[in-house]
């Protein structure tokens, strides 16, 4: 079992910071969300991720990066492929490249991106997903889909490309995690819908050809935990404050998502019946 850490920042010095604080921590991985504006608002500095981790790459040295996820709502997959690209060669192979359909709709609509439906932006991550894998492989394929298409042309540099699929669905998800990514980000569940997504996952992974063991299965989310019972009630009730919220309401959420929470021996156990069912990395949000 390995931890890694996933965080925003408001200057790129804090994601550097961040980087630096884990990788001489010996965490797995540093990772970030691709987003234009933060759930805090408008207001929130919001960087560039593949511009962030392009500096990062130059300024760590040992630790994973990864972006997850980035939205194929905001570039095109020809787009995401140079910059994961040239950010694995500056990386040194550290990188991976988190892929993913977008949720946030405000981001899009004040930003002027178009937000299409749900179902239309499965098919356009499982295309871009297709494009990826084509551009990536050796030697390079053609792809031909409804949105996206690419010919078989030699693309350099051409560097191992490593992808995430991750989120909260309990379907598509994890079929697109299976049949194209090396890494399934598996948000927090109740357990029999946790161990179900990560068996769906590898059950698509060896029906797409792939070694279903081979499938890095990972899970993200804040870690809200106190010595005490006493304590984690005191922790959550000024959290609810902060929020304008019930602690009632918080709490009864985090059941619901069985987030890693309590005193420090829940949160273990928590984590371990995840563990139990496939996970083997966590991604402390912070």
């Amino acid at each position: 079992m390995e931890y890694a850490l996933q965080t925003i920042g408001r200057s790129y010095g804090e994601f550097l910071t961040a980087a630096r604080w884990a990788e001489s921590k010996g965490l797995a991985a540093f990772a970030i969300p691709d987003h234009y504006i933060y759930m805090a608002g408008p207001d929130a500095p919001a960087y560039d991720a593949f511009a962030i981790m392009a500096g990062l790459a130059r300024e760590t040295s040992s630790i994973e990066l990864s972006i997850t996820v980035a939205p194929v709502t905001f570039r095109h997959p020809a787009v995401l492929a140079k910059n994961a690209a040239t950010i694995q060669e500056m990386a040194g192979g550290r990188f991976k490249l988190g892929v993913g359909t977008g949720w946030l709709e405000a981001e899009h609509t004040s930003f002027g991106i178009d937000f299409p439906d749900t179902t239309t932006r499965f098919e356009m991550t499982e295309e871009a997903l297709g494009y990826l894998r084509a551009a990536f492989s050796d030697p390079p394929g053609a792809f031909r889909g409804t949105h996206y298409n690419l010919e078989a042309i030699n693309i350099l540099p051409r560097p191992e490309l490593r992808l995430v699929v991750g989120g909260t669905g309990r379907v598509k998800t994890p079929r697109l995690a299976g049949t194209y990514a090396d890494e399934f980000n598996a948000f927090p569940d109740a357990p029999g819908i946790f161990e179900a997504k990560v068996d769906r996952a590898r059950r698509a992974a060896e029906s797409a050809g792939r070694d279903p063991q081979k499938l890095l299965v990972s899970s993200s989310g804040q870690v809200v935990a106190a010595e005490t019972a006493a304590e984690y009630r005191d922790v959550v009730a000024e959290i609810a404050a902060q929020q304008g919220m019930d602690p009632k309401e918080i709490e009864a959420e985090a059941a619901k998502r069985n987030a890693p929470r309590g005193t420090w021996d829940q949160v273990r156990k928590i984590i371990a019946g995840m563990q139990d069912c496939g996970m083997a990395r966590f991604y402390i949000q912070g």
